[in-house]
């Protein structure tokens, strides 16, 4: 406060020839006293803004280039002060110049450190999943692979330390802690019959993190939606669907519903009926399975389940292809499953061979 008061005089004596029209007062502080806090509060945000989109961004470049992570999750956990601390430390900073009412005086310090807090927690977050995710890879070389309890340890310790945060921020404003528990009684039942839901999602978080129905990657389906697990959290699990949107789901909803997990396929199963024209040669039809066998096995990761002729209906003749595609991966089914559909395809044209299809094309009289 000392050196604020020097640099205020020195102000004042430096700009004595200043304008009387700078010398009035309103609300305790003259205009010049206004406008010095306006500069101080201007050069701070610049300050602050030059740190968060030039020094920081140029030293995640630098980290880029080394071969640790370690320094990468530090810039991550700087990076993740927002500005709305900055902005609270732009107006603290601009306010030591300024004679500011009791009350603000009092409050706006714990403000500030109620944000630092919030903020420090979302640093440590960082920290603890890097830490999470750099054990699973650590259990994955050692042969452990998707190691069930290691996200739930880190979903724990999240906890942990914002229970800590909370205990901080409410001793901050001046709240005994010990008496305050004691005086929960009926109004922490009540509180927590009012946070059923939320805690109903965090204990089905655990259980998802226990039991492992799915993990990151997998691609599964809810009733009518489905997606790729993107990250499951404490209160909900956020899937990619196949149109590029994200979908939230509470984890309540994914431990009571049906999942049907395609990630977990140790190979993919698929039929397609092939429809021909009756007019079709009894020759060629004789050729139609051997030929799309032909064309299965040279396509990579396909195992021929059986090709043969199903149905003599009154439009068409089918022929059923069942085939088992040896991947769980759906991007390479879909291009194995074009390959076939190619092949079939440039096969029957060679042959002459007309596909129709099941019903027949009405036409309207005129």
């Amino acid at each position: 406060m000392l050196n604020i008061v020097f640099i205020k005089d020195y102000l004042n004596q430096a700009l004595s020839n200043r304008p009387e029209s700078l010398s009035m007062a309103f609300w305790g502080n003259t205009l010049f006293d206004y406008l010095i806090a306006l500069f101080v509060f201007i050069v701070v945000v610049l300050i602050l803004r030059i740190f968060k989109e030039v020094i920081i961004v140029e030293l995640r470049r630098l980290a880029k280039r080394t071969k640790t992570k370690f320094d990468d999750v530090i810039i991550r956990m700087i990076d993740s002060v927002g500005w709305p601390l900055y902005v609270l430390l732009s107006f603290y900073l601009s306010f030591l110049f300024l004679h500011i009412p009791a009350v603000v005086e009092k409050y706006f310090p714990t403000v500030i450190f109620v944000f630092m807090v919030f903020y420090i927690i979302k640093a440590i977050q960082i920290l603890i999943d890097f830490s999470t995710e750099r054990a699973m890879v650590q259990d994955a070389k050692d042969g452990k692979i998707d190691r069930p309890g290691m996200r739930f340890v880190g979903k724990i310790i999240k906890i942990i330390v914002w229970a800590f945060g909370l205990i901080i921020i409410l001793r901050s404003f001046g709240y005994n802690i010990t008496a305050l528990a004691a005086s929960l009684g009926i109004g922490g039942i009540a509180i927590a019959f009012a946070l059923q839901n939320v805690l109903a999602d965090i204990f089905a978080s655990f259980s998802i993190d226990i039991d492992r129905p799915f993990k990151l990657g997998d691609f599964i389906s809810i009733g009518e939606e489905m997606g790729k697990v993107k990250s499951i959290g404490i209160k909900s699990t956020r899937l990619q669907s196949l149109q590029g949107e994200e979908l939230v789901i509470s984890n309540k909803e994914l431990t009571n519903s049906r999942i049907h997990n395609f990630g977990q396929m140790e190979k993919r199963r698929a039929v397609f009926i092939l429809s021909i024209a009756h007019d079709t040669p009894f020759k060629k039809i004789e050729k139609i399975p051997a030929m799309i066998k032909n064309i299965l096995k040279k396509i990579k990761g396909v195992e021929i389940d059986r090709v043969y002729f199903k149905e003599l209906g009154p439009y068409n003749l089918g022929f059923e292809v069942a085939y088992f595609f040896n991947s769980a991966d759906f991007d390479d089914f879909v291009e194995a499953r074009e390959a076939i559909n190619f092949g079939i395809k440039k096969a029957l044209d060679k042959e002459k061979i007309s596909m129709v299809n099941q019903a027949p094309r009405i036409i309207p009289k005129k």
